[in-house]
């Protein structure tokens, strides 16, 4: 069959599944991309714009062919020349760039990794939420699922959201079992009931919150999140569905949450160096100041003596702040100042645990506060950029790997 065939093939193929996929990459009306001449030029953008801005490949880090090849297998299925061709044509023109050396830390500890492919391809896994019951859940962003992954069976299945084009990114439980997510793409909270799949959707109460990013429950039962480029952050009564917001003095970005062991959520500002803990009753913020001013706190873990955790993406530390006495210290990541540390939780024990992003595959990074020494393991399937993970009743850890579409279980030995 000709080229052309299967040219027109890959393209009703991705079409039809991009039809079912939010576009979240393309809001903001990005400049125009204009690819380099070569075989393969209009196939790439023909189909890699019916899902993304064309911006993703001309100002990210690149692959080879291999990992061009590996990215693509985890969005969509082409045929085989096409595929070739695709790939060939990207990795002569979009190579992979210098990255930061990685750096892989030997030590005692052992851990065991284990990955599930998501069943939608291009899901792009966000955020993983570690159940009450056992089950591995996942935000399937790009396609407006949530999963779950029964770890001991394998058995995997997805839940549609209520909402088309929802964007769902940010996991949580309740105590009733039910899953709670932001709808980054519109505007919402959602509410998943597993047992009958029914799904129920709070919208925001103002237009400025436009983007709900990760959501917490506090002891009292009221559902806490940030609104990352709305500048908010926001209580939702599950009971009456109220829904409260508390605007940012500045261009701040409220990311990642905790909450401490008196209820007290406590938020990282990714685009400053501040992070700032809520009343809980009042909603009044009081803010911590980092010190160096170039450190932008991307998520936060808290330890069982309230101390809070942090991945500064931007310098490539890892930092740990006292909330009683604003003191700070931080210690340079194991793969250097561009390795871009990014989801990171703490364990029942009090060890840390933190991914760095930046390098390819991803470092999956253990720190013992006790001794101050890191330990690392490269993630198998790459990782694909592990934006958040949390920790198991059991001690263990739970990733989601977006660029991969994948999720993971780490057994910590």
């Amino acid at each position: 069959m000709s080229r052309r065939f299967f040219g027109l093939l890959a393209v009703a193929v991705v079409v039809g599944i991009c039809a079912t996929i939010p576009a979240p990459a393309q809001r903001g009306g990005a400049p125009a991309v204009v690819f380099p001449a070569g075989e393969g030029k209009q196939m790439v953008e023909t189909l890699c714009s019916g899902c993304h801005n064309l911006n993703n490949i001309t100002t990210g880090w690149g692959y080879d062919k291999q990992g061009w090849d590996e990215i693509i297998r985890s969005m969509v299925i082409l045929p085989a020349e096409v595929n070739e061709t695709v790939t060939s044509y990207l990795a002569t023109h979009f190579s992979e760039k210098k990255r930061p050396a990685t750096v892989i830390v030997p030590g005692t500890a052992s851990v065991e990794i284990k990955e599930w492919l998501a069943p939608s391809l291009g899901s792009r896994p966000h955020d993983p939420l570690a159940a009450s019951d056992g089950s591995i859940w996942w935000t399937g962003m790009w396609s407006n699922k949530l999963g779950r992954v029964d770890p001991k069976t394998g058995a995997i299945r997805e839940f549609p959201m209520k909402t088309e084009g929802s964007g769902p990114h940010g996991l949580t439980e309740d105590k009733d079992g039910n899953i709670w997510y932001t709808g980054n793409q519109k505007a919402m909270i959602g509410k998943l009931n597993p047992r009958t799949g029914e799904v129920t959707d709070y919208p925001m109460p103002d237009p400025a919150a436009r983007d709900p990013h990760t959501p917490l429950f506090d002891h009292n039962g009221q559902l806490w999140f940030t609104v990352q480029n709305g500048q908010k952050v926001g209580r939702l009564n599950p009971q009456t569905g109220e829904i409260k917001l508390v605007t940012m003095p500045g261009r701040w970005n409220p990311y990642g949450v905790v909450m401490t062991s008196k209820g007290v959520p406590v938020v990282c500002m990714f685009r400053t160096n501040k992070i700032a803990s809520f009343d809980p009753v009042t909603m009044e913020m009081k803010e911590y100041t980092l010190p160096n001013e170039a450190s932008r706190p991307r998520r936060i873990a808290i330890t069982s003596d309230d101390t809070i955790w942090y991945a500064d993406y931007s310098r490539g530390y890892l930092g740990r702040l006292n909330l009683a006495t604003g003191e700070v210290k931080d210690w340079p990541s194991p793969s250097g100042p561009q390795s871009q540390p990014y989801g990171i939780a703490a364990t029942k024990d009090d060890i840390i645990w933190y991914v760095e992003s930046a390098i390819r595959p991803n470092a999956l990074v253990r720190f013992d506060p006790q001794t101050e020494k890191f330990q690392s393991w490269i993630i198998p399937a790459g990782g694909g950029i592990v934006r958040n993970m949390m920790a198991t009743q059991d001690g263990d850890l739970v990733m989601a790997e977006s660029g991969v579409n994948r999720v993971a279980l780490v057994d910590v030995k």
